[in-house]
């Protein structure tokens, strides 16, 4: 079992940077693959990015190529999102995922590949 605890959110203009963290619990952080993802009001939950539980490899949605950057920190169990460049369609609650994958060297991008979630963090950009 993995507890994940979102914060960094804000409201933030357009243009501007958020920092998102997750926070894990648990003694064997290396072992899962981390995973953010989006819901705008009336929109479905979607990709924003992922990263492998070494770190070496990432996966990012089109829409935010360029502009989001994963990582994550093994060692203090933490995963962070650096958004630049905000827009206000970046508006959204964002929230950390976790699947469990000790052997799996990639990443997952599809919501039901993971196992455990946050309670999410209100991400808002003003135009």
């Amino acid at each position: 079992q993995v507890q994940l605890v979102e914060s960094g959110g804000g409201l933030v203009q357009a243009g501007g940077s958020l920092r998102l963290s997750c926070a894990a619990s648990g003694r064997t952080f290396s072992s899962y693959v981390m995973g953010w993802f989006r819901q705008a009001p009336g929109k479905e939950r979607e990709f924003v990015a992922s990263i492998s539980g070494s770190g070496r490899v990432t996966k990012y949605a089109e829409s935010v190529k360029g502009q989001f950057t994963i990582s994550r920190d093994n060692a203090k169990n933490t995963v962070h999102l650096a958004m630049n460049s905000l827009k206000p369609e970046d508006t959204a609650v964002y929230y950390c995922a976790a699947r469990n994958a000790p052997y799996y060297g990639g990443t997952y991008y599809r919501d039901y590949d993971y196992n455990y979630w946050g309670q999410g963090t209100q991400v808002t950009v003003s135009s």
